[in-house]
């Protein structure tokens, strides 16, 4: 995972020395993300079309855990819940190679989706 570098500068070769380091960073996650070694991320919507309890939502998630594949899977899910503790909407982030495999998977399962979209994960821990 990428992380926020901050170095104070005291000098103007401490800054050439930076670039040069940023540069290489830069280059280096570009790589990554586009020619391997991460797989892309993306975010998946599912307003149901009516609240369900943990347990209903729960069937919905191993139908597609039974569905991932190496080229796309599953990573976690938010519930936003309703005053009675339901599920109204579902967050998915998904992890494949690249949109086309994650939509195939989801046009198996029979729950309403926006998305999926690209998307990063940005920790808060990277800028301490």
């Amino acid at each position: 995972m990428a992380k926020l570098v901050t170095v104070d500068f005291w000098r103007e070769d401490d800054l050439s020395a930076f670039q040069a380091r940023t540069k290489i960073l830069n280059s280096n996650l570009t790589e990554m993300l586009l020619g391997g070694g991460i797989m892309p991320k993306f975010l998946a919507i599912h307003p149901l079309p009516s609240p369900a309890s943990i347990e209903e939502a729960g069937s919905i998630g191993k139908k597609v855990k039974s569905l991932c594949t190496a080229d796309a899977y599953w990573v976690s899910s938010w519930g936003q819940l309703d005053e009675q503790g339901k599920i109204v909407k579902i967050f998915c982030q998904w992890d494949g190679k690249d949109l086309k495999a994650i939509e195939d998977i989801l046009k198996q399962v029979e729950v309403p989706t926006e998305g999926p979209y690209p998307m990063i994960k940005i920790d808060a821990e990277d800028f301490r």
